[in-house]
Formats: C-alpha cells, sequence, structure tokens
C-alpha cells in the first residue's frame, strides 16, 4: 500500500504542478470541472443516491459548475480580485461554521436526497471556484495555501501517532487526537513564520499566521466531516481513482473547508480593489 501511495504521488505532483503553472485558463478550468463532476459521483456513493438521483447530481453538478466558472472566468478579465461569486464563498464558510460542527456533535444521519445534494455542492462547487481564483490570483500563493493542509495532515499524523492520547473524534476517527491537532497548529504556525519572512510583502504579513491557523482548524473540520459521511456508507475510501490514496474526495476533503475561506480573506482583507 505504502509502495502504491509513493508511486501515485510521484506521479500526480508533477502532473498537478505542470497544470498549476501552465496550463491556459480554459484547461485548467476543464481539469476543475472534470475534477468536481469525478467528486459528485464520489459524493453520490457516499450519500447513497439511487442511479437516478446520482445522474440527476451529476448532470446538475456538471452544468451549475460550468455556468460559476464561466461567470467567474469572465469577472476575473478586469480583475482578479473581483467580488462578483464572493457570495459563493460566503455560503460556504457558514455551512462548515454553523452547520456541520453541530452534524459532527450529533452524528445524527442525513437521510432527504435533496439535502444531501445541497451538502455536497457546498464541498463541491466554492472549492472549485477557489482553486480557479487563487490560481489566477497566484498560482504559487495557491501552492502555498494547499501546503498548508498538506503540512497540517502531515504534522498531525506523526504527532498523534507518538504523541496521541486523548481522542478528538472516537465514533467519527478513531486515529485522530488532540495531541494531532496541537502538534498540526505549532507546524503550521512555524511555516507562517517562514513564508512570513521569506515570501509575504507587508501588507498580508500581519494577517497571513492568523489565516493559515483557521485554514487548518478548518481543514481538521472537513476531514472529519468526511470521515464521518464514509462511515455512514460503511465505505473506507470515497473513490478508487487515486490507487493508495482513495478517491478525490479523500485528497480534497480538508481543501473543500478550507479554501473556500482563504479566498474569501483575501478578498475582504487584501483585495486592492477594496
Amino acid at each position: 500500500m505504502l509502495k502504491t501511495r509513493i508511486l501515485t504521488a510521484i506521479i500526480i505532483l508533477p502532473l498537478f504542478l505542470s497544470a498549476l503553472f501552465f496550463l491556459q485558463d480554459i484547461f485548467w478550468a476543464i481539469v476543475l470541472l472534470s475534477l468536481t463532476v469525478i467528486g459528485s459521483r464520489e459524493w453520490s456513493r457516499l450519500a447513497g443516491f439511487s442511479v437516478r438521483n446520482t445522474i440527476i447530481f451529476m448532470l446538475l453538478t456538471t452544468f451549475i459548475g460550468g455556468e460559476l466558472l464561466f461567470q467567474m472566468s469572465e469577472s476575473l478579465k478586469t480583475n482578479v480580485y473581483s467580488s462578483d461569486l464572493i457570495w459563493v464563498y460566503i455560503v460556504s464558510v457558514a455551512f462548515w461554521i454553523i452547520s456541520v460542527p453541530p452534524y459532527l456533535n450529533q452524528l445524527y444521519t442525513i437521510k432527504n436526497p435533496l439535502l444531501l445534494m445541497l451538502a455536497g455542492w457546498m464541498l463541491l462547487l466554492p472549492t472549485c471556484l477557489a482553486l480557479y481564483q487563487l490560481r489566477a490570483i497566484s498560482p504559487a500563493l495557491l501552492l502555498g495555501l494547499m501546503a498548508t493542509i498538506w503540512i497540517s495532515d502531515t504534522a498531525a499524523y506523526f504527532t498523534g501517532r507518538s504523541l496521541g492520547k486523548r481522542k478528538l473524534a472516537s465514533q467519527i476517527s478513531p486515529n485522530k487526537t488532540w495531541e494531532g491537532v496541537f502538534g498540526a497548529l505549532i507546524a503550521v504556525f512555524i511555516y507562517g513564520l517562514a513564508w512570513d519572512f521569506w515570501f509575504i510583502e507587508e501588507s498580508l504579513a500581519a494577517k497571513l499566521i492568523p489565516l493559515l491557523l483557521l485554514m487548518a482548524i478548518l481543514g481538521i473540520i472537513g476531514d472529519l466531516y468526511e470521515s464521518l459521511m464514509k462511515r455512514q456508507a460503511g465505505v473506507k475510501d470515497s473513490g478508487n481513482i487515486l490507487p493508495g490514496h482513495g478517491g478525490i474526495l479523500d485528497r480534497i476533503d480538508a481543501l473543500t473547508a478550507s479554501l473556500p475561506f482563504a479566498i474569501l480573506a483575501l478578498l475582504i482583507f487584501y483585495s486592492p480593489a477594496l
């Protein structure tokens, strides 16, 4: 399994970096929409949709996602910090801060297909738009923000494995611990200091570390949310498109909660247009 994970990472990472830095905007949008549609198929599996509802959900995701990306691309032609679709990010952040924590605490199961479709769109569509707009602002910035989550996940894993005693959410993800959370936040804090010192211009520096720490916290919430959905669905992974890693949702679970927040914070606190 470890060899498979490493081999997949060796193949996927250069492809992702090449797409991030060199693809034209239209092809980047096509990649994002394709991944979003694949994610919608995986969400349908976790939600237990019927064949009919799966087809409906995937078709609507394709149509809505394509339309939002088109609107976003038009807005970004004049200003990469455009706030025309900021409402999507606001709704997403509200979903993760207001709706998800009680759901994780109560552990209840949602049966209504419409509510599950709405929840799926809350995961997929804002993340798709955030990936598109953040890349338009700066591919390096997007990579740095994504690295925040990778560092957080890695630090949480190793800290929890070596020091973990107090379970974070034993009924959702038994391997996650509070020690892992603290290890993740410390690692992200150090990463923020380094990024602040070497790369960030002064106008953003004061806001960088709080932004990254909040991203890490939201990333943990996103991870737990998908873990609960998988547990309720009785599956280990959301899919098998990435050998050794599972599905698309398994790779972006933390990003679905953190990236929309990151771009929202940038538009509010840093946008030159404001």
